[in-house]
């Protein structure tokens, strides 16, 4: 998906705005990822994927950390995501369908925290930025 020069406006002005929330905005995404779509609690079998657990914020953190990396260099995603993809699909093997619910359970999180800024251009701008972030992730999968 190739997203247009107002895409990519829209993303940086998000992330901007998003700011040092970043790390909390990713673990209320996991949070609500884990409680919706229970299944995907399978990959985490060790973990304590309690609400508001020390896990799930490090996770949260991470989460944030690689889509502000990636709303930096949104002119290349897949050099940017290029390790966190390998180790997706190498190490981790994540059902590549979480990504989606990930997304999902983001775009939920950023309309409920800024429904001002969460026109319908930045909506589809988001929901386009990481349907990409989501296919790099996966590529490595093939």
């Amino acid at each position: 998906m190739v997203l247009s020069p107002a895409d990519k406006t829209n993303v940086k002005a998000v992330w901007d705005k998003i700011g040092t929330n970043g790390a909390a905005y990713g673990t209320e995404a996991l949070d609500r990822m884990f409680l919706s779509f229970p299944t995907t609690k399978t990959y985490f079998p060790h973990f304590d994927l309690s609400h508001g657990s020390a896990q799930v914020q490090g996770h949260g953190k991470k989460v944030a950390d690689a889509l502000a990396n990636a709303a930096a260099h949104v002119d290349d995603l897949p050099g940017a995501l290029s390790t966190l993809s390998d180790l997706h699909a190498h190490k981790l093997r994540v059902d590549p369908v979480n990504f989606k619910l990930l997304s999902h359970c983001l775009l939920v999180t950023l309309a409920a925290h800024h429904p001002a800024e969460f026109t319908p251009a930045v909506h589809a701008s988001l929901d386009k930025f990481l349907a990409s972030v989501s296919t790099v992730l996966t590529s490595k999968y093939r």
